[in-house]
């Protein structure tokens, strides 16, 4: 029998451009890709062959991807650039008249408008260059885009947008939570009389002249402690939540930072770094754990048992950023929240889930967490953060009390 011969490759085939055009997608859409690791990927794809489109995506995955923050984003970038071979069907079932009107549209990806961006510039720059007819449209009851995107999710930002966000983040008004300490300071014509400074006063003028002195109590930010989720469940929100983070750490004192999945990594010293995407890189070196599962029970444990008495001193305010989804038993979870409320003087839950409408308490992490916490809020936009940092320096109001939703889940 004679041998079977593979068919000789294409000398006119267009992959190695395609993979080009492909790498600088990605680089359009935030990724940091340079001219060495496209010629990496036609490499890796020459040496490991196309035996499956599953095998194609996770050779260019392994050269391209190096964050994990941008696997989503490489995810939705290969979906729409590679596409697969049934789209024209696609397409025909879409525009026939077997399909209902009433269809909702489905909701975006994570990542995919900023993918979508970054194929369609080329486009949108060719269609720019063109003579298009004016029109006049009335603009007096729509909102600018500034607002638009205060109000717009993390998840579905485009990478401009990405960045509009970040530079939003750093302009914000930070609070001014102060708290009154049993030590004094030095005052003028009010307070108590501090009488060693009176006499210490009047000796040197040779005590003739008495004028009394007077000290207040000393108001000084408290410590601010963050626990941040950073599983796979939250990796649409954790890069954006760090540069928040940066921020607080950047303009204020005792902000301690802490990331946890299936274990705890404190990254206060990473953050400390003045530039937020150098400090960033840090957090990713540090932590080995980015994207992967979540065990909050384990993580809190872990803090409470070995840094709580290290942070959280001086009536402290603790920031816990998560989804609740937790997959270990929920009775240690509860223990343990219990003891972190104990340990602080105000525990603010940051839910991303709260942006949807009908969101219930029904999981047995989230409601295991809600008995034990001051302020339950969203954290998905950039308006929630300036509510955030506006609820920092004030009472907690009715419309967080995490109350409201442990009734609403037992009456369901």
């Amino acid at each position: 029998m004679s041998e079977a011969r593979s068919p000789a490759a294409d000398p006119e085939g267009r992959l190695a451009d395609n993979i080009t055009y492909f790498a600088r997608t990605l680089r359009r859409a935030g990724m940091k890709l340079g001219p060495a690791a496209v010629l990496d990927a036609i490499a890796a794809v020459r040496a490991g062959g196309l035996s499956s489109r599953d095998d194609f995506y996770w050779t260019l995955h392994a050269v391209l991807v190096s964050r994990r923050e941008d696997e989503v984003v490489f995810a939705e970038a290969f979906r729409l650039f590679w596409r697969s071979r049934d789209l024209i069907e696609k397409m025909i079932a879409m525009f026939s008249s077997t399909v209902t009107r009433d269809t909702v549209p489905e909701k975006k990806r994570a990542g995919e408008t900023r993918a979508s961006d970054a194929l369609l510039e080329g486009a949108r720059t060719r269609e720019s260059r063109q003579t298009r007819p004016e029109i006049e449209i009335d603009a007096r009851f729509t909102m600018s885009g500034r607002e638009v995107l205060r109000h717009k999710d993390f998840a579905q930002m485009s990478a401009s947008e990405v960045e509009a966000a970040k530079l939003a983040i750093r302009a914000l008004r930070l609070p001014d939570d102060r708290v009154r300490t049993r030590r004094s300071r030095p005052a003028t014509g009010t307070g108590r009389i501090d009488l060693r400074r009176t006499l210490q006063a009047s000796a040197r003028g040779g005590g003739e002249l008495i004028l009394p002195k007077f000290r207040v109590p000393r108001e000084v930010q408290p410590p601010l402690v963050i626990l941040a989720d950073i599983s796979g469940s939250m990796s649409q929100y954790t890069r954006i939540f760090l540069h928040f983070l940066h921020a607080l750490g950047e303009r204020r004192r005792h902000v301690h930072t802490f990331l946890f999945g299936t274990r705890l990594s404190n990254v206060t010293r990473a953050l400390r770094h003045k530039d937020p995407d150098e400090a960033l890189e840090r957090c990713s070196a540090a932590v080995k754990d980015w994207s992967g599962g979540t065990r909050i029970a384990e993580a809190l444990r872990s803090f409470n048992k070995d840094w709580s008495r290290r942070v959280l001193t001086r009536g402290p305010t603790v920031i816990l950023i998560t989804d609740g989804l937790e997959r270990d038993s929920t009775e240690d979870l509860a223990g343990e929240m219990e003891r972190l409320r104990k340990s602080c003087r105000r525990l603010i839950w940051l839910n991303p889930l709260l942006r949807f409408d009908g969101f219930a308490a029904r999981a047995r992490g989230v409601r295991a967490m809600l008995p034990y916490v001051d302020e339950f809020r969203p954290v998905h936009s950039l308006d929630a953060m300036e509510a955030l940092c506006r609820a920092l320096s004030s009472p907690a109001g009715a419309a967080t009390d995490p109350r409201r939703w442990l009734e609403a889940a037992e009456a369901a």
